[in-house]
């Protein structure tokens, strides 16, 4: 049996949004603290024990979330065109993160985002 280690760190931004095309009061500019939890799996450790450095993962997440941090979603690439939801903001962080920290022996297994303390969605790939 193979071992495979699950780090996974917490970051942060606040932005506002407003959902194109939706029948309901988020239609209308509003705001969150969004939450982060972002997720590697590691199958082997480096020569420090460790599957990926968390200073590695937080460094690059807190890179990303700046680039949205205090925005309003929607004149951003890519949310200019698809609607800012937590699912989309999910599948933008996994895949950005993706290019940067994947490795040979670790990778980005999956990005929590919570749009408020009771709401949350989880994007992960095969």
């Amino acid at each position: 049996m193979s071992a495979t280690y699950t780090l996974k760190i917490l970051a942060d931004f606040a932005s506002a949004h407003t959902l194109r095309d939706y029948p309901g009061d988020c239609r209308r500019m509003h705001g969150h603290n969004w939450k982060l939890e972002v997720e590697v799996t590691a199958n082997a450790l480096n020569q420090h024990g460790m599957g990926m450095d968390f200073k590695t993962i937080k460094t690059a997440t807190r890179e990303l979330a700046k680039t949205l941090d205090h925005r309003y979603l929607n004149d951003i690439p890519p949310f200019d065109e698809i609607n800012p939801t937590a699912e989309n903001i999910a599948q933008f962080f996994y895949q950005r993160l993706s290019d940067t920290l994947n490795t040979d022996t670790a990778r980005v297994s999956g990005v929590t985002v919570w749009e408020t303390d009771r709401a949350c969605v989880k994007y992960s790939e095969d």
